[in-house]
């Protein structure tokens, strides 16, 4: 059941997709959204902190506050104008420790919503949306830059490994996949594939028990990467909302070598929803 949610507002920015994706999701479900809108302390490298002007520090952190109240009104206003039930807080943080704050504040809720990072502004986010997957013990949903439509659940993907993170994935979505109007239960066929579970069969089978309309799909990705072949399926079919494991290998194997993760983070059009 959804029905308490967070998103990381946007600062700084006039569009905001995280705030209209989260809007959307409350109002299917009936929920209440907290955005949570990020005050910047200055980050003043210490060989230059005895050369700094202090009112130059002072300016900057309240352009940072300013920027975030102003973040603030622009979501109470967009939830108002949605009718939804919000509220809004200012958090103050360095950079660095936005995620594991921001993943903290998570705990308390059924779910996050964050934004992909534009490409100037993506190491930012992904610290955002990793410590929401690693911190909070919740789903997360991020949603592409790109996005223009709210919560849509006409096609559902479901990406299946038989791993840990994927499983939990399953478990975290099924308000989702309830509403949805078709499951797809896609696994990547890679060399490495050993188990009988990767076929899908008996994922579906326990979908189909919750009453859910479910259609397994194995692609080979002989060619293409995993994050490629999931998204060129979700391209092909229309599909409107992804759901899958996040990091099942370590973040700095995936940082060297690529993994679907960071794949999908990196390339994502579709809305998705991680856990880990």
């Amino acid at each position: 059941m959804i029905k308490d949610l967070v998103v990381a507002v946007a600062v700084g920015s006039e569009r905001d997709v995280a705030t209209d994706y989260a809007l959307s999701v409350a109002a299917a479900f009936e929920a209440h959204v907290t955005g949570v809108a990020f005050a910047y302390e200055p980050t003043i490298p210490g060989t230059v902190l005895d050369g700094v002007v202090v009112d130059l520090v002072d300016t900057s952190l309240r352009e940072s506050r300013n920027a975030a109240k102003t973040a603030a009104a622009r979501f109470d206003k967009a939830g108002q104008n949605a009718g939804v039930s919000i509220d809004s807080r200012i958090v103050e943080v360095n950079l660095a420790g936005a995620g594991e704050v921001f993943g903290r504040i998570a705990r308390r809720f059924d779910l996050s919503v964050v934004a992909q990072g534009e490409p100037d502004r993506r190491p930012a986010q992904d610290l955002i949306i990793e410590g929401a997957l690693f911190q909070s013990g919740r789903p997360v949903i991020v949603v592409p830059y790109i996005q223009k439509s709210g919560l849509g659940l006409e096609r559902v993907l479901l990406c299946w490994d038989g791993s840990r993170t994927a499983a939990r994935a399953v478990g975290d979505a099924m308000p989702f996949l309830e509403q949805a109007k078709a499951v797809d239960i896609v696994i990547v066929a890679t060399e490495r594939a050993k188990s009988d579970e990767i076929t899908g069969a008996a994922i579906a089978h326990h979908l189909a028990r919750h009453g859910l309309a479910v259609d397994v799909k194995r692609i080979v990705a002989s060619d293409i990467d995993v994050a490629n072949a999931i998204l060129s399926h979700a391209a092909d079919s229309a599909t409107d909302f992804i759901v899958m494991g996040g990091y099942g290998h370590s973040r700095l194997r995936e940082l060297i070598l690529g993994g679907a993760t960071r794949g999908i983070l990196q390339s994502m059009t579709v809305p998705t929803l991680m856990s880990h």
